[in-house]
């Protein structure tokens, strides 16, 4: 019995260092992805375009916060000296990343942990209803193109930190049999997700999670 409980422990250890090196105090296609406040809505929707071609080059972004995120971006790290706007992105970026592959695999336990309940439950409700029509995905994040802090918010001890992701994601659905009943995996289409992340910043666990979920 001790054996046990000290394995279950270095496990718990392990992920939440993981979770804390993905989006810790100093660092966010046809499968609909789900909203808190409805089922959800599509991930992405604009033309694809094949993998293999050069990427047509998107405008440069020179600004890692918008204007009218930098009032609640500086009440946030006037609270918090340990906030680092560059960081923070880094693992908005890894978490955005792991929270997709997550919900494309089923993986309900990691998204557990990077998500605040009314999140974990829209994505868990779509997992039930693709896995009752015996469907899966093979969804793919090419790159993230940008990744920028769109909105910013001190309410009480708590921040939310709003980030927009523009990228290309290819995706395929396959019915029960394996046939491809959408998408493709060589034609990577462009998204514009807007995501939400909240941490209370005295709380003890120095973990951002993931709020809300929009399209931009």
């Amino acid at each position: 019995m001790l054996l046990y409980v000290i394995v279950l422990a270095m496990i718990a250890g392990f992920l939440a260092l993981r979770l804390y090196s993905v989006l810790g105090k100093r660092t966010g296609h046809h499968q609909p992805l789900p909203k808190p406040a409805e089922d959800g809505a599509s991930i992405a929707r604009p033309q694809p375009r094949t993998i293999d071609a050069e990427p047509a080059p998107r405008e440069a972004a020179t600004r890692s916060i918008e204007g009218r995120a930098e009032q609640g971006v500086r009440a946030i790290v006037g609270a918090d000296s340990n906030f680092d706007v560059a960081q923070f992105l880094d693992g908005a970026k890894g978490a955005y990343r792991m929270i997709l592959e997550a919900f494309w695999k089923g993986d309900r336990d990691t998204l557990d942990w990077l998500t605040e309940p009314d999140v974990k439950a829209a994505f868990a409700g779509a997992i039930d209803a693709r896995e009752a029509e015996g469907q899966t995905l093979e969804n793919r994040l090419v790159s993230i193109e940008r990744a920028v802090i769109s909105d910013a918010a001190l309410e009480g001890q708590t921040a939310r930190i709003t980030v927009r992701f523009d990228a290309d994601i290819a995706a395929v659905t396959r019915d029960s049999e394996g046939n491809v009943v959408a998408g493709s995996l060589t034609d990577a289409v462009e998204t514009h997700d807007v995501w939400t992340f909240v941490r209370r910043l005295r709380s003890d666990d120095p973990n951002w999670k993931l709020a809300e979920t929009d399209e931009a």
